[in-house]
């Protein structure tokens, strides 16, 4: 039956929910199963700390090797789910995208670069010599917070075209994750990763991966995933390369806020001159 003021079909009251067919909006399309490839692998990351890491040291029987080799691998899963969480978008926009999208998306994301790097850094906390584990929890959940509350807000507030409020989770993520793997002292690794999460709330503006932005972002995917693996191998020079890709990281973190706010500065002063030239007689 049609309601006439919807113009929109209603089932009667007495149809048995098994009769209804799933809708179409509700199906999974292929940009949804990049999402949940997004999510698979942040789980990953978390067991490959877990088992990898953290049980390793609790029980004394760690060798150094075998934790080299699972945080390389969790880190590249984390990797690896920023490039799902980078095609999903674009297929999305090319092909049919279902209803669940965008929830999908965040669920994804939480778990990938929201629960995967602040587990990660619970674990350093308790596998480093000089970190403290109480303090190393509370930035932890500083950092899972930033995430819940930036994916909040980016559901429910309207950005401007083409460009994020606050650093994008993967980016923030892959951030933390290379403060830690640097092995800085203790206070400079926690005020950094702090850092990071207030990025992740802030209004800088960062732009959207699209066009070249994506082709580089990927290619530094792939260069951080070479350097990874050079490193878990004990590849020669394998230990310079991870501090190198870590750095880089870093800086290219600190850098875009600076660049986003002198472009915000600059606008600022170009409206006030012409706001100034407008009134001149």
């Amino acid at each position: 039956m049609i309601d006439p003021e919807t113009q929109a079909g209603w089932a009667p009251e007495n149809e048995e929910e098994g009769d209804v067919d799933i809708p179409l909006s509700t199906r999974l399309s292929i940009a949804d199963t990049l999402t949940l490839g997004n999510a698979i692998c942040g789980f990953m990351a978390v067991y490959f700390t877990t088992t990898g890491v953290l049980i390793p040291h609790l029980t004394g029987m760690d060798d150094g090797g075998m934790a080299r080799h699972s945080a390389a691998m969790a880190v590249i899963l984390m990797l690896l789910a920023s490039v799902f969480d980078l095609f999903d978008g674009l297929v999305a926009r090319k092909l049919r995208a279902s209803a669940m999208g965008a929830e999908l998306d965040n669920l994804s994301d939480l778990i990938s670069f929201g629960l995967a790097p602040a587990y990660f850094v619970v674990t350093w906390g308790m596998v480093a010599q000089d970190a403290n584990q109480q303090v190393s929890v509370v930035a932890a959940v500083v950092v899972l917070l930033a995430v819940v509350l930036r994916l909040a807000r980016f559901s429910c507030v309207p950005m401007r075209d083409g460009m994020f409020q606050g650093m994008p989770g993967p980016f923030g993520a892959l951030t933390v994750v290379a403060i830690v793997l640097l092995e800085l002292p203790f206070l400079p690794t926690l005020l950094a990763i702090i850092g990071v999460a207030w990025l992740m709330v802030s209004r800088v503006e960062y732009p959207k991966p699209r066009g070249r932005l994506a082709v580089a972002m990927l290619s530094w995917i792939v260069l951080s995933m070479g350097m990874l693996a050079a490193w878990a191998l004990d590849a020669p020079a394998g230990q310079r390369l991870l501090q190198t890709g870590c750095a880089l990281q870093i800086v290219l973190g600190a850098m875009i806020p600076l660049f986003a706010t002198a472009r915000r500065v600059n606008t600022f002063r170009d409206n006030r001159r012409e706001a100034r030239a407008a009134q001149l007689p």
